[in-house]
């Protein structure tokens, strides 16, 4: 028994400290408005994003052009934060989208209070996908700032 509790506390680590357990119950206290906040703006984000004229096409379950959208308004309390989308040109024009944002971090990274965007195709291992496909995970800023943000990034890679 001490063994299998041994190679347990191995493999997923020990107990967590007082302060790691505040935090976790701090920030489970508000994850339901931040979530709610974030999916808000994603929905907003995903519906200008599809209007855009630099954008091919948009993957965001809360658009009703999604092919799942039906399934997703059925099913689902919410459409999620994280949206993908295809730009017109080359895997160059998404990169300098990602470089051209000020207020979305380019980063690798889900589910902060801080948005993110990043090119997965360039990341080792994902080059199967399309070179022109960003990936934005919506955080809580404001949705004004995230669209003038992504607009003005889009403005230059056109």
């Amino acid at each position: 028994l001490w063994q299998a509790l041994r190679k347990s506390r191995e493999l997923t680590g020990a107990t967590p400290g007082a302060l790691e357990a505040f935090l976790a119950v701090r920030g489970a206290r508000t994850l339901a408005i931040r979530l709610q906040r974030a999916q808000q703006t994603a929905l907003m984000l995903a519906e200008r994003l599809e209007r855009h004229r630099s954008i091919a096409r948009v993957r965001y379950p809360g658009l009703p052009s999604h092919p799942t959208h039906p399934v997703a308004r059925r099913v689902l309390k919410g459409f999620g934060t994280i949206i993908s989308f295809d730009l017109q040109g080359d895997a160059a024009a998404a990169d300098a989208v990602c470089s051209r944002v000020q207020l979305i971090q380019h980063a690798t990274s889900l589910g902060a209070v801080e948005s993110t965007i990043e090119r997965r195709a360039g990341i080792p291992g994902q080059e199967h996908l399309p070179p022109t496909l960003l990936r934005l995970s919506v955080g809580i800023e404001s949705g004004d700032d995230l669209w003038a943000d992504l607009n003005q990034a889009l403005g230059g890679a056109s």
